[in-house]
């Protein structure tokens, strides 16, 4: 029997709620800790992500995800961006501090404290989550392994200079959600936070101080985040190993909402194998 405490909202350095789950059998033996980082217009109870925490839970761990403070969900509404001014002024020093506020909130909290192995903190970040995962794993020596899902290699490439040029002149450039059709702000103040911060934000220079066990897990054909960037991480990091996932896309076919999925989940169930087979060794 799994225990289940979902949308804890603790507290965050930026002003806003991080909205945390924590599932694991309840048994007085202290596990190994999964927190999970979802990735751009994403959210904790996206598509699989509910099964996948059961079925670590039932493995062994603590499974730990959460939303990040500034992805446009609220404490009342977990699931939908309705947020849009927080998704707008989110940026990546945010997310890495509300994922170091998560590892704070696991390790400290009384109530479990007789459940968790505070000295195995495990991240598995997807996407954008991903690069979040390397970026606190060669700054957080709590951090013990690092698995990434279809992660990007670094955040300072994915504009030209003609788009920055256009976001610094207009303050503000759209993004849509292809899912939902909504169209979203994504402001200025993202890019120049990164500038300002390129020493601690760098996912090349994070990924080659990593020094833990790290599995990258990339799909061949991800159409939203090329196989060329876990080719960029393995090369950089020396603790590094590939497993690719052949003809899969981004989200290795899963897709929202979960429970009306259809089609072959080959490949997702072996990314989570592949997975936990890395964090039990």
């Amino acid at each position: 029997m799994l225990t289940k405490r979902r949308n804890n909202a603790i507290e965050g350095f930026h002003g806003k709620k991080i909205v945390v789950d924590l599932v694991f059998q309840q048994n007085d033996k202290r596990k190994p800790v999964v927190i999970f980082s979802h990735g751009f217009k994403g959210f904790k109870d996206w598509g699989h992500f509910n099964r996948t925490a059961d079925l670590f839970a039932e493995q062994g761990f603590v499974f730990v995800k959460f939303n990040f403070s500034h992805n446009g969900c609220s404490v009342d509404n977990p699931e939908k961006c309705t947020d849009i001014e927080a998704f707008g002024n989110n940026n990546f020093s945010i997310e890495l501090d509300d994922l170091g506020c998560v590892i704070d909130w696991i390790t400290g909290i009384e109530e479990t404290k007789n459940e968790i192995d505070a000295a195995s903190i495990n991240l598995i970040g997807h996407s954008r989550g991903g690069g979040i995962a390397i970026l606190k794993a060669a700054e957080d020596k709590r951090v013990k392994k690092l698995v990434t899902w279809a992660s990007v290699s670094d955040f300072g490439d994915k504009y030209t200079e003609e788009q920055i040029e256009y976001w610094k002149q207009n303050g503000v450039i759209d993004v849509v959600n292809s899912r939902t059709g909504q169209i979203l702000p994504l402001y200025y103040q993202l890019y120049e936070n990164y500038i300002e911060n390129i020493k601690r934000l760098s996912i090349p220079d994070a990924a080659e101080k990593i020094n833990v066990p790290f599995l990258i897990i990339h799909g061949t054909a991800d159409e939203a985040v090329e196989f060329e960037e876990a080719l960029n991480l393995n090369n950089w990091c020396a603790s590094s190993q590939l497993i690719d996932i052949q003809e899969s896309g981004h989200t290795f076919e899963a897709k929202h909402p979960f429970d009306k999925q259809e089609g072959d989940l080959e490949n997702l169930e072996i990314v989570i194998k592949e997975t936990m087979k890395f964090l039990k060794n």
